[in-house]
């Protein structure tokens, strides 16, 4: 198929991506604003909120991943206009993603409770408790709202959890500024201030969405098979065998990045700031992937719903034709401000020089990063997630930690050591999500 071919398909996918896109970096803008504000609060506090981040990084994007797999069997179920179906399937992913909130927060406080033994900075213990507790009470909230967000993609309506997370976002922002440094009469509370706003936009989220599925007429078909439609084993099961591998898969890769920050906890709150700043930076590179991939994903799920397989390769190829592109901006634009991108976030002299050592591993795996983002979504689209979930362990636990530990540690390279592993392990995955998808498409097993 020539280039000028894919020119349909460019289209529909920026269409569909770009709302999910803004909405995912509306996320990252008031991830920037939270350390902004807190980094320039007091460094300790950043630090403690790198730790903590991290954490419920991997919890938040390992539950997200679970709720992916709504998407694909709602975009079936819409492309055969199946309206009842895809209302009951929502209320069962309702369901099971208010239990995996619970199960996800009990392992969270589990983790509080025994916390001596990551072996933090103490000093940064009275920051990272009540900035801890208020993410852990956000879970529940976020997965209820992560089933709807999946539904409504799913359905191609990805405007509405678009504006709902901006929304969210401004009056997000519009808290820490409140309540971080006590303005407008406002007590002064610093992180634990930018843990309310944070905590109170993330119920908002779901508040307005339910609001929206009751009233909104665009959802009015799908209302009466919502509440006629039961929670039943049988769409419980779709949702677990499609929605486990996909948040493994998720939950490994942000695992990896949660784990190192125990090892830059070794080496101070220096380190430890610095991979904050690096972490929010580059997962602004990691969110416009997905907001491509995910609409590959919605695509590709509606073309197996109406049986159009060569459609499946067209859709995919051109998302990754786009990625590509933004990933070579993406690299261009860390190389350019390397230097000075850390002063966004902290005053600090020194962690803006680490931060500009770190950005060179940063930018060798952007590529690969895009690459498996786009496979991974495109083999989500089609209902083959399995495969994904071991070659995600694999990559990230058996290449990514010890090469880090290795380099960090054993051959004393500090911190830019514990983050060489991630271009290797990611890249890898790439490839090998590339050639899974490549040989199921072209011999026609989807």
């Amino acid at each position: 198929m020539k280039l000028s071919a894919y020119k349909r398909h460019y289209k529909e996918t920026m269409r569909l991506g770009i709302p999910i896109m803004l909405g995912q970096l509306g996320i990252i803008i008031v991830g920037f604003a939270d350390n902004i504000m807190v980094g320039h609060h007091s460094t300790d506090e950043l630090a403690a909120a790198s730790f903590v981040n991290n954490f419920f990084n991997l919890v938040f994007i390992a539950g997200m991943g679970f709720s992916y797999g709504l998407t694909p069997i709602i975009g079936n179920h819409y492309a055969r206009e199946e309206y009842a179906e895809a209302g009951q399937m929502l209320r069962n992913s309702l369901f099971i993603n208010f239990i995996v909130g619970i199960l996800l927060s009990l392992f969270m406080l589990v983790l509080l409770l025994n916390i001596h033994i990551l072996k933090q900075p103490e000093e940064l213990m009275p920051y990272i408790i009540p900035y801890y507790i208020l993410q852990l009470f956000s879970v529940i909230f976020t997965m209820l709202f992560n089933a709807f967000k999946q539904f409504s993609d799913g359905t191609t309506d990805t405007l509405t959890p678009m504006f709902i997370m901006l929304g969210a976002n401004v009056l997000n922002i519009f808290g820490n500024y409140l309540l971080i440094y006590g303005n407008w009469g406002c007590p002064e509370l610093g992180l634990t201030g930018a843990g309310i706003s944070t905590l109170a936009s993330r119920i908002l989220t779901f508040g307005v969405f339910c609001l929206l599925f009751a009233f909104c007429p665009r959802y009015k078909v799908y209302r009466e098979g919502f509440s006629r439609g039961t929670i039943n084993r049988q769409g419980q099961m779709k949702l677990l065998k499609l929605g486990v591998p996909v948040g493994f898969q998720m939950g490994v890769e942000t695992g990896s990045f949660s784990l190192s920050v125990i090892m830059m906890g070794w080496l101070g709150s220096i380190a430890l700031a610095a991979h904050q700043v690096v972490g929010v930076i580059t997962t602004l590179g990691f969110m416009v992937y997905y907001g491509i991939a995910a609409a590959v994903a919605i695509r590709v799920s509606a073309y197996k719903g109406r049986g159009e397989q060569k459609e499946i390769r067209y859709a995919s190829f051109a998302g990754l034709h786009l990625i590509a592109i933004t990933a070579a901006a993406v690299m261009a634009l860390i190389i350019i401000f390397r230097d000075e991108m850390g002063y966004l976030i902290t005053p600090e002299k020194e962690v803006v020089q680490l931060v500009a050592l770190l950005a060179w591993p940063v930018v060798l795996y952007q590529i690969g990063d895009g690459l498996q983002i786009l496979f991974a979504n495109a083999l989500r689209g089609i209902a083959d997630v399995r495969y994904m979930a071991y070659a995600a362990f694999c990559c990230h636990f058996l290449l990514a930690l010890p090469i880090g530990y290795v380099c960090g540690f054993l051959l004393d390279w500090g911190a830019i050591g514990v983050w060489c592993g991630f271009p290797i392990s990611l890249t890898t995955l790439g490839i090998l999500l590339w050639r899974r998808f490549n040989r199921l498409t072209l011999i026609n097993k989807i």
